[in-house]
């Protein structure tokens, strides 16, 4: 069994985390978490924090949230806006609690295929991150 190893310490996270807001207006000051040079993960988002999340840098959005969840926003309305602006977009829903290979793999696609950096979203960040440490351990 491969050890699975953080990505960063988490002095380094927490650091990082207090470097990275972003003003979204309308809510309080979200902020997204770094997990690498390309790769980060936020809390949902709504159409109007993509031109934003443009102005960020960000070139690609993944949805790892379900549509069916409460308060989500629905990925149909986020792809258009996020196309419109120029953004890559991938719908890759996942179930909390629930995480299956092939989520897993779509997650390994989109990352190999998508422009960088990416942001990926669910209600929290937490499967996004998740997702992506299996990704790590199973396609390195």
């Amino acid at each position: 069994m491969r050890e699975i190893r953080p990505f960063l310490s988490w002095q380094d996270a927490a650091a990082r985390l207090d470097q990275c807001p972003i003003n979204f207006g309308k809510r309080s000051a979200m902020t997204f978490r770094q997990i690498t040079d390309d790769y980060f993960v936020a809390p949902q988002i709504g159409v109007e924090d993509i031109a934003r999340i443009r102005e960020a840098g960000f070139r690609s959005v993944i949805s790892n949230r379900p549509d069916s969840e409460d308060g989500t926003v629905p990925h149909d309305a986020i792809e258009a806006a996020a196309r419109a602006a120029g953004l890559a977009f991938r719908y890759i829903p996942v179930v909390s609690g629930q995480m299956t290979q092939q989520n897993v793999d779509e997650q390994a696609r989109a990352l190999a295929e998508l422009p960088k950096p990416v942001l990926a979203y669910c209600r929290s960040g937490t499967r996004c991150t998740n997702l992506y440490a299996l990704v790590r351990q199973q396609y390195g």
